[in-house]
């Protein structure tokens, strides 16, 4: 299927989400779309942009959209940015199908933009944080184009049980970056760890760095994302 013929396919499922982008100075030959996590927003990783100090040549883009504001269970119901709902404190039990997949076809609409105003698909890196994270590997292993890479941080898996059964093809060999804090106190990084393991029982190539920072990123972690897209976009 052409990515033309898709486009109408992913907007009837969800409206195109308003985003932060960053654009470089000369033109733009990549893209990448980075998720934030529970109740941030686009501007949260904006100030990481430039410190990653990637060359104008590589002429990436950068896309933070936000999430939608929804009720938040475990949070007393507050109305927050979501990606989707989170009713327990245990990231291992089962998570909200519905929000994660309403979420990854609005992330889909975005790629499929990216790829409309002229970025191959092949130059695309999706990515994310915390919650954004686990719907960057959600939708990032499903997506039917061939991405450049996903990165994610600080996250789990969710709705793995699904995987073995809607995995692209196209994305069997990706790049995948994970790295997450040894001192998280809010996503453990055994659930990282074991998202990990999930991807290489799957033979997926998965980088795996972690860090004595609680849930937040470093300089060196930000290094290390630098690395990884120059490694994905050159």
């Amino acid at each position: 299927m052409s990515a033309l013929a898709g486009a109408p396919t992913i907007r009837a499922m969800a409206e195109l989400l308003s985003a932060v982008e960053i654009d470089p100075k000369g033109p733009v030959q990549a893209s990448v779309v980075w998720l934030h996590g529970l109740g941030a927003d686009g501007h949260d990783f904006a100030a990481i942009v430039p410190e990653l100090a990637l060359p104008d040549e590589l002429g990436a883009r950068f896309v933070l959209p936000h999430a939608p504001s929804i009720p938040v269970t475990l949070n007393g119901g507050m109305v927050m940015p979501a990606w989707y709902d989170i009713s327990e404190v245990d990231l291992q039990r089962r998570h909200d199908e519905a929000g994660v997949r309403r979420s990854a076809a609005q992330v889909a609409a975005l790629l499929q933009r990216e790829h409309e105003r002229g970025v191959p698909w092949n130059r695309i890196v999706l990515a994310g944080f915390s919650q954004g994270g686990a719907v960057a590997l959600f939708q990032g292993l499903r997506h039917p184009e061939r991405l450049a890479g996903v990165i994610a941080l600080s996250t789990y898996m969710v709705v793995a049980e699904s995987l073995d059964d809607e995995a692209s093809d196209a994305n069997r060999d990706v790049p995948i970056l994970q790295a997450h804090g040894s001192l998280d106190p809010m996503v453990p990084i055994e659930r990282g760890e074991a998202a990990r393991d999930e991807l290489q029982r799957r033979n997926y190539p998965v980088e795996f760095h972690s860090y004595p920072i609680p849930h937040s990123v470093n300089l060196e972690e930000i290094q290390t994302v630098a690395d990884f897209l120059m490694r994905v976009l050159t």
